[in-house]
């Protein structure tokens, strides 16, 4: 049925890597600023070929946000790195005062993000920060679904003016989306067009989405799937075509239910066209130590997951 194959498995930071040395490359005015953590973040390219242009800020993440916020004064464009936790909960205060508020051309980079971080456990594995960042005004939210599309948006950023949130992985996951697909910020992407369901999926759970709508197909059931890689601003007019088609949806994601895409959704099918949803997300929890297999069958965030989600929101039409 898809289109899409898995073309090798890859870890969306070292997208992210692989994008920052391409900026490093063609954009003069992009600085790195990590909080010791540049393995990790995978930009070792870029510091060896722009070490002047790099800041080892150490494990003072709200210093970063700080002084990333002063770089962008002087027409620099700061992309600041860490770990999604640190990236977000540590350092709320600053990214709202010193960037959100004051609209400063930041963005903010943050690897290890959901439960797929994996054996680091609860402490590390933030499930809240793509709900703490939409509800600055001004932050572009964005939340690609593989190392192609990573390495996209990491480009595609560097020519948006304003702060950012740009939320990516740790483990190696199916790499299957054009390499030469555009990037377009804002723009949700029709993966599998169908009648019967719309599957509204962001980040490791697109590929879930998929493996699913196949499973559904052999079943007879016809599931459009889409890729919201931006969370905000979100695509209303892609969400609100597919669900007037389809009658009922059901969102994906790998983040908390409470703030995350799946309440976006929510809110645009509530203003403009009710219908039946499903939520395929965390059920207000922390996570625990585990692989990220484990931890993705325990909580619910896999391509069976979606398919009984799917099975439910179609008894609901």
């Amino acid at each position: 049925m898809t289109k899409y194959t898995d073309q090798g498995k890859q870890d969306t930071r070292s997208g992210y890597g692989a994008g920052m040395t391409e900026l490093g490359r063609t954009n003069p005015n992009v600085v790195a600023l990590c909080a010791d953590l540049v393995g990790s973040l995978k930009i070792e390219t870029f510091i060896e070929e722009n070490p002047e242009r790099f800041f080892q800020v150490g494990i003072a993440e709200a210093n970063m946000m700080g002084m990333a916020a002063g770089l962008t004064i002087g027409g620099k464009i700061p992309f600041a790195s860490t770990f999604a936790n640190f990236a977000t909960g540590r350092v709320y205060d600053q990214i709202r005062q010193s960037i959100a508020y004051s609209d400063k051309n930041v963005k903010i980079c943050a690897s290890h993000a959901g439960l797929t971080l994996g054996e680091d456990g609860a402490t590390h594995q933030i499930l809240e920060d793509i709900g703490l960042m939409k509800m600055l005004p001004g932050m572009t939210v964005i939340n690609p679904c593989d190392y192609n599309q990573t390495k996209a948006a990491t480009i595609a950023i560097a020519e948006h003016h304003g702060p950012v949130y740009l939320r990516f992985g740790r483990p190696k996951v199916a790499n299957f989306t054009p390499v030469d697909q555009k990037f377009e910020i804002g723009k949700a992407l029709m993966l599998n067009e169908g009648t019967d369901v719309t599957i509204i999926a962001t980040g490791h759970l697109v590929w879930e989405a998929l493996i699913a709508a196949e499973s559904l197909e052999n079943q007879g059931i016809s599931a459009e799937v889409i890729n919201i890689h931006t969370i905000k601003p979100l695509d209303d007019k892609a969400i609100l075509d597919s669900v007037k088609k389809t009658g009922c949806v059901v969102t994906a994601e790998e983040h908390n239910y409470l703030g995350g895409l799946g309440e976006s959704v929510a809110r645009v099918l509530a203003s403009n066209h009710p219908a039946p949803q499903e939520f395929v997300a965390t059920q207000d929890t922390f996570g625990e130590s585990g692989t990220p297999e484990q931890l993705m069958e325990k909580y619910g965030l896999n391509n069976k997951a979606i398919e009984e989600a799917v099975l439910k929101v179609l008894k609901r039409k």
